[in-house]
């Protein structure tokens, strides 16, 4: 062990500038005895819409809820197909699954690790009815071919921005671009709640009208169930924590571009860097690089006192609990990202010196 310790992510000394304002939000919070779906809520689902350029915004309890709601409010056709990138993170599939749909795998570009555009179509079936864009590690997706795709075969876009959070492309960000689009506000995530929570954020009115009920028991008025819903409500604490967080999104997101871009500058061609841009398509969730000497990295610089995560160490089809969803079925693609990613301390709570320390470790690992 050497060296004071850089964490992966260290929750206290990111929201430690917070403390003060989370306190004196909590004061008044707990004055008024109202818990549920009240102003706070309220008031992050305006604002988190109008930072996303969307008209509307849902509160929900989770990333996955977010998603999953998203794709039973579209009421497709039991056993439809939805068209899903093999190397995403698994709660993209198991919302899929979770609304009753078919999850249909598409191989990323080994460049950025988004979807290959150009083998999409070939995936495309009478039973496709959406594409569900993943904005992985917090790279935004340029969509322009998918809406082309979309508008051919009259199948939906939905996002999921899980990772995401204030990525910009041509001046839209991140929700804006599909009909439907999800955020997870985990702890770790860019804009990270103090436990779960998550939001769906549409222009489309029908759409927002019956995601509010279904989040709700399906209800549109109290005791009277319009659907079968499920319990996924933002909790009203965790929409005081994100009001308190989201005025400060960009800064934050600033940082973590600064200091990808200064992993870009300092690390060496010995491993394989991930795409980097000063104008804000990615906002960099997480900074992964590649390596086949992954598992012996990770060790060395644990011996350094630097820790560093995997996401993701399976492919979704080599899952054991999704196995029987794809028998038969290769993505070598995303098998090699799988075996070779290691995920660098990019934290807002991380500095410019540590970052140095880490490329300089792993610099010296070569």
């Amino acid at each position: 062990m050497q060296g004071t310790p850089i964490h992966y992510e260290n929750l206290s000394r990111l929201n430690h500038q917070f403390e003060a304002a989370f306190k004196r939000k909590l004061d008044d919070f707990f004055r008024k005895g109202r818990y549920i779906l009240d102003e706070e809520v309220k008031r992050f689902e305006a604002d988190f819409a109008t930072y996303c350029g969307t008209r509307f915004c849902i509160g929900v309890a989770s990333g996955l809820d977010a998603l999953t709601l998203s794709l039973m409010a579209l009421g497709y056709p039991k056993g439809s197909e939805v068209i899903v990138p093999s190397n995403t993170f698994i709660a993209t599939i198991l919302a899929i699954l979770n609304a009753g749909y078919k999850p249909v795998l598409v191989e990323p570009k080994i460049e950025d690790y988004l979807i290959d555009e150009s083998k999409i179509e070939a995936k495309i079936t009478s039973q496709t009815k959406a594409i569900i864009v993943v904005h992985l590690y917090g790279q935004l997706m340029d969509c322009s071919v998918l809406q082309m795709l979309a508008s051919k075969y009259n199948i939906d876009i939905i996002e999921d921005a899980a990772q995401a959070h204030g990525a910009t492309v041509d001046g839209r960000k991140a929700g804006s671009i599909g009909r439907v689009s999800a955020f997870s506000f985990y702890p770790t995530k860019n804009l990270g709640a103090l436990g779960d929570g998550g939001a769906i954020v549409t222009s489309d009115e029908s759409l927002y009208a019956k995601l509010k009920a279904l989040r709700n028991y399906g209800s549109t008025k109290k005791y009277y169930n319009q659907y079968i819903g499920l319990n996924s409500r933002l909790d009203e604490l965790q929409a005081l924590f994100l009001n308190v967080k989201l005025p400060f999104l960009d800064a934050m997101n600033a940082h973590k571009i600064k200091l990808a871009g200064l992993y870009n500058e300092l690390l060496s061609d010995n491993v394989v860097k991930p795409k980097y841009s000063t104008i804000g398509d990615h906002v960099y969730h997480i900074y992964p690089i590649r390596t086949t000497k992954r598992d012996e990295l990770k060790t060395f610089l644990e011996q350094q006192s630097i820790y560093t995560e995997i996401h993701y160490p399976v492919p979704p089809h080599q899952q054991e609990a999704y196995k029987e969803f794809f028998i038969g079925e290769n993505y070598p693609i995303s098998e090699a990202i799988h075996k070779s990613v290691l995920s660098l301390p990019v934290s807002y709570a991380i500095t410019e010196e540590e970052v140095r320390r880490v490329a300089a470790a792993v610099n010296s690992f070569f």
